[in-house]
């Protein structure tokens, strides 16, 4: 049933829209509107009434009221707010001006510090050049007098075959088995220089980042790749997020028991996590109450596992010196290593880092070597015995667990290396025991995880004393997160840095560390 369309008094009409021409001389008071006489008797027969002119007293003193309540507090309020405006506008430029500034001494100072790198840089090949050139000269002038010496001795040789003595024969026989050695070739300074092509992330880290906050229609959902936090830099990646805030005490927010003993832990991005069977060739997918989802088979024993942090696909090495990416819910084969790899880790450019018996070596995903770590001047390797590899979200730093095993040529000393994302070495860390023991009773130290959580932080799990230790990217320890009775094995960071490790083998603990 359609509904008939009300007409609207306009404002200052004195005439009645349902009854033409009948003045509004009567008030309504239920519905609180001015009515004609006839009103009275129709539309609105059953409602109370009054002249319109009684009301009009009650109408006066609230418009006084308005005009009284306006003056005095609403056009005082929004004046200030007029006046503040000129306040913020002038902050508002200020604080502006003062950042722009801020970004171009940054800046400035960055182009000083890169030009004096490139300078240290150029200076150092040129030395080298010249090194380089002294020795060439050298040994051109080695080979030069060796050719005379041979020439000579081969004219005399002649000589002597035509119309030399016995005794002649005899001395010449004697000269000729007297070798005079052939030149070394000299060692040069061999350079490479490879270009960083993705250099937007350092440059982001370098510069700073700022955060913000704001209200009204603003976003600040957002990431800005600039800061001036008293020379801090604030990142959890190359597109740095705000610096996270450690809990005073680690809380265990789950534990569970595995149906084998783990020796690696990979965890997803949605709170799952693969793991690896220790001295077996099977890979399980379990969820964070220890549900298992999945199961993969391989025909020989994995010898370590990485998760692409940008595919998010799985990787695994093998004791047939065998590089494998998981397609499929198969373990496919991309490329062979001429050792045993003894460990895996895929970068965020989607590199592949194996470690080896005595070096640590970089590839493309299809197997094509990139750099590798030289025997540093001792001719021991860097490396040794490269357990396990992290890299680092925010430098693209790797840390490798080196156990310096005796066969691999090292010492039996445990401990950790950082590298640069060129695998030249930055420090060690063997273990700084001292302020943990007067809680734990430390005793050697005995690296068994590793991993770098958002923030740049690394966290090590320290087998037989049980340690979950935190460090800083520059290797300082910051705290001991955990320790556990029982000895602590495999550790892996999850979303939100829930961090996962391995007790006893089997026991699977989620751990918080960060307030949320």
């Amino acid at each position: 049933m359609a509904t008939a369309n009300i007409p609207v008094r306009t404002e200052g009409q004195t005439t009645c829209n349902h009854h033409k021409g009948r003045q509004l001389d009567m008030y309504c008071e239920k519905c609180q509107e001015p009515v004609c006489l006839e009103c009275i008797s129709s539309i609105h027969i059953t409602h109370s009434f009054c002249e319109l002119s009684e009301v009009t007293p009650q109408k006066k003193q609230d418009i006084r009221n308005f005009i009284d309540r306006t003056e005095k507090n609403d056009l005082v309020q929004i004046g200030k707010y007029i006046t503040s405006t000129d306040t913020l506008l002038k902050d508002n430029d200020s604080i502006f001006d003062k950042l722009s500034k801020q970004v171009k001494m940054q800046t400035d100072k960055l182009k000083q510090d890169l030009d004096k790198l490139t300078e240290e840089t150029l200076s150092l090949y040129h030395d080298m050049k010249d090194d380089n050139t002294k020795r060439i000269q050298k040994y051109k002038q080695e080979l030069e007098m060796y050719d005379r010496q041979l020439k000579h001795k081969m004219q005399k040789c002649k000589t002597v075959l035509q119309q030399g003595s016995h005794i002649e024969f005899y001395d010449i026989k004697c000269e000729i088995d007297s070798r005079v050695n052939f030149p070394t070739k000299p060692f040069l300074h061999a350079v490479s220089f490879t270009p960083n092509n993705t250099p937007k992330g350092h440059l982001i880290l370098a510069l700073g980042m700022v955060t913000t906050s704001g209200q009204g229609h603003i976003s600040t959902d957002q990431t800005w790749p600039v800061s001036f936090s008293g020379g801090q830099q604030q990142s959890s990646s190359q597109m740095a997020v705000a610096r996270k805030t450690l809990l005073t005490e680690t809380k265990v927010v789950e534990e569970w028991r595995s149906p084998c003993i783990i020796d690696s832990i990979c965890p997803t991005t949605d709170d799952q996590a693969w793991t690896r069977n220790y001295y077996s060739d099977t890979l399980t997918l379990c969820d964070r109450k220890g549900t298992v989802i999945q199961r993969v088979t391989h025909n020989t024993e994995i010898t370590d596992i990485s998760l692409s942090p940008t595919t998010h696909r799985l990787w695994a090495c093998d004791d047939q010196n065998n590089i494998l990416e998981l397609l499929s819910g198969h373990l496919t084969q991309k490329f062979t290593t001429k050792a045993r790899p003894y460990s895996i880790c895929i970068t965020a450019k989607n590199y592949v880092i194996v470690g080896m018996s005595g070096n640590i070596s970089k590839y493309t995903t299809q197997g094509q070597m990139l750099l590798t770590t030289m025997a540093s001047g001792t001719g021991k390797p860097l490396v040794c015995t490269p357990r396990r590899i992290t890299e680092c979200p925010v430098t693209n730093n790797v840390a490798v667990i080196d156990h310096s095993d005796r066969d691999d040529g090292g010492d039996g000393s445990r401990h950790v290396v950082v590298m640069d994302t060129y695998l030249q070495k930055l420090f060690l860390y063997r273990g700084d025991s001292m302020m943990i023991a007067l809680e734990t009773g430390c005793g050697p130290f005995n690296p068994w995880g590793i991993v770098y959580d958002s923030q740049g932080s690394l966290i090590i799990g320290d087998l037989d004393n049980g340690n979950i230790v935190l460090l800083s990217a520059q290797g300082k320890l910051q705290r001991n997160l955990h320790t556990d009775k029982d000895w602590v094995g495999a550790v892996g960071v999850g979303r939100d840095d829930l961090l996962w490790i391995q007790i006893r083998g089997q026991v699977i603990k989620m751990l918080q560390y960060y307030k949320m």
